[in-house]
């Protein structure tokens, strides 16, 4: 049984959709597929949700009795001990999101809700300027199905990136002909270059320590770093999550997409080497750098605009 949630998703998906669930009541599905079909249906929904979210939930054969996928959700999925619960959002992040000026309240009333937030904006943490970015490279979009090809990440100190962190895998199975014009990695260079998985996750982890890790779709990029730990007995990463693009549906209305990429060129940045690890990371952290100025900001406007 597969029961899956959309919300404010578009209208030819909704039609799309009814072609293999039954909607039950207005954006909500549900239908028994095989798994090569749910997966298919989900590919479907991620290409077409744009600014949306959607939920789904079905049956597998683990401790839970279920598991499920979101995308363009606030909170994010997340290993506990085995167990898959959803991780809540950076704090600030969170914080930043409540706005307490209701539309049709009075100006008596925006003003005292202005004050309550602008008392309890002091105790709001800040977005974290020591983070790490991380991007992988992929032969698909499951990470129970397919396998990482490049690990990417950097430590980013004030702005500035400090270290980095760059590997090639050796796959199972060949890389797909789309992966190698998308990413310009090659069966060749995993041959020649790539190394162990395991070997490179325990390097990850050693590199990763504690930082807050902050990504661009960072639910799919911890997929399949949670399951490379999962296979290899290591403990699941406990790192804050940010995810840039969860922030940029939050604070960016004009732009054609929420692409990476596309976010770059909307705010002059020029993305070098994309869909390559490293490339990625500093993209990212052109972007992280850029949204939380506006996270910030844009909670100091709301704050100061009624005070």
């Amino acid at each position: 049984m597969i029961v899956l949630s959309l919300t404010s998703c578009p209208q030819a998906l909704r039609g799309d959709l009814t072609r293999w669930l039954f909607e039950v009541d207005t954006n909500l599905y549900v239908g028994k597929q095989s798994a090569g079909v749910r997966e298919m249906i989900w590919e479907r929904v991620v290409a077409y949700t744009k600014s949306g979210r959607a939920v789904m939930v079905y049956p597998t054969n683990n401790e839970q009795g279920f598991d499920f996928r979101v995308w363009g959700a606030t909170w994010e999925p997340t290993d506990y001990d085995g167990l898959k619960l959803m991780l809540r959002p950076h704090a600030g992040i969170a914080q930043a999101q409540v706005n307490p000026l209701l539309p049709g309240a009075s100006k008596v009333e925006k003003r005292i809700a202005a004050k309550r937030y602008a008392s309890s904006r002091r105790s709001i943490p800040t977005l974290p300027d020591a983070y790490l970015v991380v991007d992988v490279e992929t032969t698909g979009l499951s990470a129970d199905k397919d396998e990482m090809i490049e690990i990417g990440a950097i430590k980013v100190i004030r702005g500035d990136t400090a270290e980095e962190f760059q590997a090639l895998i050796r796959t199972k199975s060949m890389i797909p002909l789309h992966i190698e014009t998308l990413t310009g990695i090659t069966n060749e260079d995993v041959a020649r270059e790539g190394r162990d998985l395991q070997e490179i996750i325990r390097n990850f982890r050693e590199f990763a320590a504690d930082l807050p890790i902050v990504s661009h779709n960072v639910s799919f990029d911890m997929s399949f770093l949670r399951k490379a730990y999962g296979d290899y007995g290591y403990p699941m990463p406990k790192n804050t999550c940010i995810d840039t693009l969860r922030m940029a549906r939050q604070f960016v209305d004009d732009s054609p997409d929420y692409k990476l990429g596309t976010l770059l060129k909307h705010f002059g940045f020029e993305p070098a080497s994309p869909h390559r690890g490293l490339g990625d990371c500093e993209a990212t952290k052109l972007l992280y750098e850029k949204l939380r100025l506006l996270t910030n900001n844009e909670v100091d406007a709301k704050v100061n605009e009624n005070d």
